[in-house]
């Protein structure tokens, strides 16, 4: 079997991430980073370890996975450093940009631990409302590249597993952990990252979230880390005006909420006060029309800044509705501002895309709760390397599209167009340490080139 081997940067890479790990372990991580690279079709944990070439300690390398689950934290905490090392400081922006979200992966079979029922996001043409599996709540950072925009970079996900379903291994004296909200899951993952970022930037921390966590338990706990959430306000939001100034010589805490509801709707169909900005969103530079106000929320704890926005063709074509209103807790932050912020939270959806299409998450075929830990939390480890691996390489060098005259030349370099690259370059440097002899007939190389080409 040929032996493959990684490139220096990347195998400094991930050689960097096992210092989270013991020493006992940490050899299983680059063979199996190696696979995952190399591996194609069905992406099974099996087949990572035969691309890698592994044979007689195959079992070791699952036991691994269990160990390097429960490690999960320690490693992303070295990700997360090496992010910080590799991205310029220009390219973080004014706020350090974070968003949160969760997806499902769909399992098979009745002896998955934690696997349940949950809400299927992406029914499809079945229209399944529900499906069977794990639901995996994932913090990303979003950072702006100078030529492709917007790029999330995956750092640690949480599995979030209903009450009953953890029942079930508590009978057995076998729980992992004590039963967590998805709100608590993902408030755990931004004060993780807000104390971090705190200690490396000297920039304010801005979270972006979908609606679902726009709730008093997330916000909360996510403000008094010191960050700032942006998310999306419902069309009944009990919102209420700005309390009026007390009396100097009034006693007992001023007001913090006003005593006037404001309707939301009789705002966003308003036809005055409306305000047009030019701004990219989405890659493509368009007319913005919104408008925006300050108001006091209580999930929110006090004042935040709404923006109601117009719907057009191209922002936010997934609404009904004419208009979609956001709300930001930081009433100083202007609407601009968060508009981009919100266009920007489209890169975390483009992970889950990637991490489960491009890098086959939800297909490892492990059972045990702290494999499968393991296994999403890889991906999106992977997802991440690939993207500091190719963040400095031009959009030729990644695209290489000459036998596709179909595809759209300007079109920036997808995922799997980076990781094809990196898997070129790993069986370029592999075939390049092979003696001379055996590598410098013209038929050979030209033979090498075309397989090349059909292995990626």
């Amino acid at each position: 079997m040929a032996a493959w081997t990684l490139p220096a940067k990347i195998a400094d890479w991930i050689r960097f991430l096992s210092a989270g790990l013991d020493r006992r372990s940490r050899r299983y991580l680059p063979r199996l980073a190696l696979g995952m690279i190399l591996s194609s079709g069905r992406r099974t944990v099996s087949r990572w370890l035969r691309a890698a070439g592994v044979a007689d300690d195959w079992r070791d390398h699952y036991h691994f996975l269990q160990t390097l689950g429960r490690s999960a934290g320690r490693v992303a905490f070295q990700l997360l450093l090496l992010a910080v090392r590799q991205i310029p400081a220009s390219h973080v922006g004014p706020y350090v940009t974070l968003a949160i979200d969760d997806s499902p992966t769909k399992r098979y079979g009745p002896k998955v631990q934690l696997a349940g029922i949950h809400h299927n996001p992406t029914p499809g043409p079945s229209g399944s409302e529900f499906l069977y599996g794990h639901v995996w709540v994932t913090i990303s950072w979003l950072v702006t590249h100078p030529r492709w925009g917007c790029i999330g970079l995956p750092l640690r996900a949480l599995m979030y597993a209903r009450r009953k379903d953890l029942q079930v291994l508590e009978n057995l004296g076998r729980a992992p952990w004590a039963f967590r909200t998805k709100l608590e899951l993902a408030a755990e993952l931004v004060e993780w990252c807000v104390v971090l970022f705190q200690n490396w930037f000297d920039r304010p921390v801005l979270v972006v979230a979908d609606g679902a966590y726009a709730k008093r338990p997330f916000l909360s706990r996510v403000t008094k880390s010191g960050a700032i959430v942006v998310s999306r306000l419902r069309k009944d939001a009990a919102l209420f005006d700005l309390p009026e100034p007390a009396p100097a010589r009034r006693r007992g805490r001023p007001r913090i909420y006003g005593q006037n509801r404001l309707s939301l709707s009789r705002r966003g169909g308003h036809r005055h006060g409306w305000t047009q900005a030019r701004m990219t969103l989405y890659g493509v530079e368009q007319t913005v029309t919104f408008k925006t106000f300050l108001a006091t929320y209580h999930p929110a704890g006090g004042v935040i800044r709404v923006v109601i926005v117009k719907r057009t063709e191209q922002l936010f074509a997934d609404s009904p509705a004419d208009w979609v209103a956001f709300f930001c807790t930081d009433p100083n932050v202007s609407a601009p501002t968060i508009i981009a912020a919100v266009a920007d939270r489209a890169a975390i959806e483009q992970n889950f895309h990637d991490v489960k299409e491009v890098h086959g998450s939800g297909q490892q075929q492990v059972r045990n709760v702290w494999c499968n830990v393991a296994c999403w939390n890889l991906c999106l480890w992977l997802h991440t390397l690939v993207e500091l691996w190719s963040w400095r390489r031009s959009a030729t060098t990644l695209t290489q599209r000459a036998d596709r005259p179909w595809d759209d030349p300007s079109r920036r370099p997808s995922h799997a167009d980076r990781l094809n690259t990196l898997r070129k370059q790993v069986l370029r440097e592999s075939f390049s340490r092979l003696p001379r002899l055996q590598r410098s007939k013209r038929k050979i190389q030209a033979l090498f080139k075309a397989l090349t080409r059909l292995a990626t």
